[in-house]
């Protein structure tokens, strides 16, 4: 099965190849890379997942964002995606894996007394359910860009502390540092 490695022991290059192969060269118009323009992936939640022969099979990737309120504040979060596995090598479990693996590692933080950030991400909700994310709260959210609301997904321990309306965006206080 996969070995998960950081996804900074990957050649950029590798992981660009893979990104065009699993979504198209198209895939810089998507709103998710609107919502998170000019930041760098998060090093720490960030994986890619190698197959047997150690060849690369699928990344994931972790972003600084913001919902940004309508009195102007900005309420960070992590955006979780692209999940992004080589077509021929998909439903053999390494999405799952990365998704664990990055997830696993922002639990862990949250145990260490770090802040527990929500996680957002576009996808959808009847896989994504299985670790806790929902729509329900993102009714009033708005995005830089076409999106399905229905598609607009958070994970949070307590949804009831997110603002009820807001666009999503960039973040660029201490977490994108």
């Amino acid at each position: 099965m996969a070995s998960i490695v950081p996804l900074s022991a990957v050649e950029p290059a590798l992981v660009e190849q893979l990104l065009d192969e699993a979504f198209g060269p198209e895939r810089h118009a998507r709103t998710a890379y609107r919502i998170r323009t000019g930041m760098d992936w998060l090093e720490g939640l960030s994986f890619a997942a190698l197959d047997d022969e150690d060849y690369l099979a699928g990344t994931i990737q972790m972003w600084p964002v913001a919902l940004h309120d309508p009195e102007g504040r900005a309420h960070p979060m992590v955006m979780v995606g692209p999940v992004a596995v080589i077509p021929a090598l998909q439903n053999g479990g390494y999405g799952k894996a990365l998704m664990a693996a990055s997830l696993g590692a922002i639990d862990t933080m949250a145990r260490q007394g770090q802040p527990a950030l929500p996680q957002v991400m576009i996808g959808d909700e009847p896989y994504y359910g299985r670790w806790g994310f929902t729509a329900q709260p993102t009714g009033g959210w708005r995005c830089p860009g076409p999106w399905d609301p229905a598609r607009l997904l958070v994970r949070c321990e307590n949804p009831a502390v997110l603002p009820a309306e807001g666009m999503l965006g960039p973040w660029t206080g201490p977490l994108a540092e």
